[in-house]
C-alpha cells in the first residue's frame, strides 16, 4: 500500500487547502490512501475526505476527545495511533517499577 502523507499540520502549516492540494496530488500519482497527520477537527476532515474519495483517509487518534466511531461517521476509513500505545504502555511500566522500588511489590493484575 502506497501511502501519500502531507506532514502541514504536524510542522505548524495549517492552511487546509495546500494539505488538500497535496493530497489530491498524491493520489493523482497514485497513493493507495492519504493522510494528514495532525487534523482533529471533524470539520476538516470531513472536507479532506470528501476531496480525496474515492481514496480513503487516514487520520491520527490524538487524545482523549477524538473517537473513531465520530472519525468513522465523517468517512475515515484507516486511524492510526502514532506512537500513544507504546506511551501508555512505558508509563504502565515506569509506574511499576516505581512501586516495586519504592513499596517492594507489584501493582495488582488486571
Amino acid at each position: 500500500m502506497l501511502v501519500g502523507r502531507s506532514e502541514g499540520y504536524l510542522i505548524g502549516q495549517t492552511e487546509l487547502a495546500a494539505t488538500i492540494d497535496r493530497l489530491v496530488a498524491y493520489a493523482d500519482a497514485g497513493a493507495d490512501c492519504l493522510y494528514a497527520p495532525g487534523i482533529t477537527d471533524l470539520s476538516a476532515i470531513r472536507t479532506l475526505v470528501s476531496a480525496v474519495a474515492p481514496k480513503p483517509l487516514n487520520v491520527l487518534l490524538i487524545g482523549p476527545t477524538m473517537r473513531v466511531a465520530d472519525l468513522a461517521d465523517a468517512g475515515v476509513r484507516r486511524v492510526s495511533v502514532g506512537g500513544t500505545l507504546a506511551a501508555a504502555a512505558w508509563a504502565a511500566f515506569d509506574r511499576a517499577v516505581r512501586l516495586l522500588i519504592d513499596e517492594g511489590t507489584l501493582p495488582k493484575r488486571d
